[in-house]
């Protein structure tokens, strides 16, 4: 299962639909979308290791328990989101919404997106960090994510962009599976990723 799939089996989509004032199957065809294109935004920021800082320390500030048992959207806070959305894009914000909007149907989708991305976003940070601080068990009950945000992580020791990098496809695994998690989603947003804060 994709990572996307994963995230999305967390959000009752119901619940999501009602909030945005779409039908089910609007509301899961544009988290499909967003989900890759925040994934993709963190990696991209990663590749930097200031960026990588920067998303390290809202890891640290997003344990999983929003996600551990499903999600209740009542209770993100969307505040918090669109200041991550802010992060992971930088000025590209409007942008990225309104471009995949135009991959789903117009203008309209792409103020519908500009909704959906901060309520997604706590929700996927929640989820990277599960995954990160699962997969780097503590040994020594050190916090994997402590290295990182002391500056330990720069060129290619660099986990978490080898992590969100092995989620979008870009790993061994994502190759021999052959279709990458967010492929066309990524070559769409193109130069619009990689912008956020460092």
């Amino acid at each position: 299962m994709s990572a996307v799939d994963d995230i999305l089996a967390e959000v009752p989509m119901d619940q999501l639909a009602a909030q945005l004032g779409v039908d089910q199957a609007t509301a899961e065809q544009m988290t499909r979308q967003a989900i890759p294109a925040l994934l993709g935004g963190m990696q991209a920021n990663t590749e930097d290791p200031g960026g990588a800082r920067s998303l390290a320390g809202a890891l640290d500030q997003h344990p999983s328990d929003l996600i551990d048992g499903g999600v209740d959207l009542n209770q993100v806070d969307a505040d918090d989101g669109e200041k991550i959305v802010g992060n992971i894009f930088g000025p590209n914000q409007d942008q990225v919404a309104q471009t995949l909007g135009g991959g789903l149907g117009g203008a309209q989708t792409g103020d519908l997106i500009k909704k959906l991305l901060p309520i997604l976003a706590p929700i996927v940070l929640s989820y990277l960090s599960k995954r990160f601080l699962g997969q780097n068990q503590s040994r020594g009950g050190q916090n994997p994510l402590d290295s990182i945000l002391s500056g330990g992580a720069s060129g290619s020791s660099n986990p978490l962009n080898d992590m969100l990098n092995s989620m979008l496809g870009g790993g061994a695994a994502g190759r021999a599976s052959g279709q990458p998690a967010g492929g066309s989603i990524l070559d769409m947003l193109g130069g619009l990723l990689g912008a956020g804060r460092r």
